[in-house]
C-alpha cells in the first residue's frame, strides 16, 4: 500500500473526516509524511512553533503541560486514530503543551499551511475541522469539571468507567506497559501517594480489584456513585 493509500485509509477512521470528498483526501494524504517516534521520545515541546498537525495511526501519546516546579498536568491521553498539534495551528500560537510517545508511535505529519488552504478552498473541510475541534472543548470542559468539582476517589471512578472493557464476562481497565501509578496519577491531577490512597479506598469498598495487568471492576453502579458530581 502507498502512502497516499494508507493516509486516505486513516482519514477514514478519523471521525468527521472519514466522508470528505475524495478530492479533499487526496490532497491532505499528498501533504503527508510518515514519522516513528521510540516510546519515551518527544514529539513536541511546550511553546515549539506550531508548524505542523499530527495524526496518530498507532501507539498512545500523551500531552501535558509542566509547572515551574516540575510537575505534570496531563491535557489528554490520545490512541489511534486522533489528530493532535491542530489547536496551535488553527489559533496561530505554539503549542500549548508537550506531546511524548507513551509507546512506539507511528504518525503522520501535514504541513500546517497546507491544512489552512484546505480550509479556505473547502467548506466541507472546513466543517470537519470545526466539529473536531468542537469536541475537543467539549474534552476540557469535562477536565475542567473533573479537576475543580470532583475528588480523586471520585475522578479515578469516573475515568475508570470511562475506559474499561468487557473481556471473559469481567469488566476491567487494562494496564499497558506504560500505565504507571505515576501516569495515573498524571492524569487524574494527583500525585501517587493520594491515587495510591484512593484505589485502596475504592478496593476496600469492594468496587475494584487491582491486578497485575488490569484493575477489575466488581462494583460499576457503586462506582458510577463516586464518579457522579
Amino acid at each position: 500500500m502507498n502512502n497516499v493509500s494508507q493516509v486516505n485509509l486513516i482519514l477514514s477512521q478519523l471521525r468527521h473526516f472519514e466522508e470528505l470528498p475524495d478530492e479533499i483526501q487526496q490532497a491532505v494524504a499528498a501533504a503527508a509524511t510518515h514519522r516513528h517516534f521510540d516510546a519515551g521520545q518527544v514529539i513536541y515541546v511546550e511553546g515549539e512553533p506550531a508548524e505542523s498537525i499530527y495524526i496518530l495511526e498507532s501507539g498512545w501519546v500523551k500531552a501535558t503541560r509542566m509547572t515551574r516546579e516540575g510537575r505534570e498536568q496531563a491535557m489528554m491521553f490520545l490512541r489511534p486514530v486522533e489528530v493532535f498539534g491542530d489547536i496551535a495551528v488553527f489559533t496561530g500560537t505554539t503549542y500549548p503543551g508537550t506531546v511524548v510517545a507513551l509507546e512506539d508511535v507511528d504518525v503522520w505529519v501535514i504541513p500546517a499551511q497546507t491544512v489552512l488552504d484546505l480550509i479556505q478552498r473547502q467548506p466541507a473541510f472546513a466543517t470537519a475541522v470545526i466539529r473536531h475541534l468542537g469536541e475537543r472543548v467539549l474534552h476540557y470542559i469535562s477536565l475542567v469539571e473533573d479537576l475543580s468539582l470532583r475528588s480523586v476517589e471520585s475522578r479515578l471512578a469516573h475515568t475508570l468507567l470511562l475506559h474499561a472493557e468487557l473481556r471473559d464476562g469481567k469488566l476491567i481497565v487494562p494496564r499497558r506497559d506504560w500505565t504507571t501509578f505515576d501516569e495515573m496519577a498524571v492524569r487524574l491531577g494527583t500525585v501517587r501517594d493520594v491515587l495510591s490512597r484512593a484505589l485502596k479506598t475504592l478496593e476496600a469498598e469492594n468496587l475494584l480489584r487491582v491486578e497485575k495487568h488490569a484493575i477489575v471492576l466488581l462494583d460499576p453502579k457503586g462506582l458510577e456513585q463516586h464518579g457522579s458530581l
